[in-house]
């Protein structure tokens, strides 16, 4: 499973690398694709010739290995791998109050890597400031480190999933 823009997704509708499939999982190249009336409430965009939907679900037409792409480092994914949880008192603010701290500060030499970073609620961090862990007492309760999600299970915590997804992620979300 993978998870692309829209773009990528009509472009391998039509150089005919992948089929589109339909709510009943028949799958259509580009030309039936873009003969069908989008259903109500199917996202589409507009062309010339009329309105084609987005498909939400496709199957390549082949493949020869299946991608395997490391979880990229972003704010959003620190939060996801620490559960929105602050990682030193265990508090969970909703997100807007959260922040990322780097366990080793930057102003002492500390990078912004996946073992290097953690959740932390805004009371801790300011807390915290330019200390390390030892020096004030504030060790994370979990060690940060480079997450191995499945790409299933990243899908399953994806907060926008469509309802065609539902089939391929309910209950079959397994960690690596």
């Amino acid at each position: 499973m993978r998870v692309t823009t829209a773009r990528q997704a009509f472009e391998m509708l039509y150089m005919g690398r992948a089929f589109a499939l339909d709510a009943g999982y028949e799958p259509h190249d580009f030309e039936a694709w873009a003969g069908r009336e989008p259903a109500e409430g199917e996202d589409s965009i507009g062309t010339t010739a009329g309105p084609i939907a987005i498909p939400r679900l496709m199957v390549l037409e082949s493949f020869n290995r299946v991608p395997r792409t490391p979880v990229r480092l972003s704010r959003r994914n620190v939060f996801l791998r620490d559960g929105h949880t602050c990682q030193y008192c265990g508090k969970q603010p909703p997100v807007g109050e959260l922040n990322l701290d780097h366990v080793v500060p930057r102003s002492r030499g500390g990078r912004s890597t996946w073992e290097n970073l953690v959740t932390s609620c805004r009371e801790c961090n300011l807390r915290k400031g330019r200390w390390l862990p030892g020096e004030c007492g504030m060790v994370p309760q979990t060690p940060p480190r480079r997450p191995r999600w499945a790409v299933a299970v990243h899908l399953a915590a994806t907060p926008r999933r469509f309802r065609e997804w539902e089939p391929f992620l309910s209950g079959h979300a397994a960690a690596e």
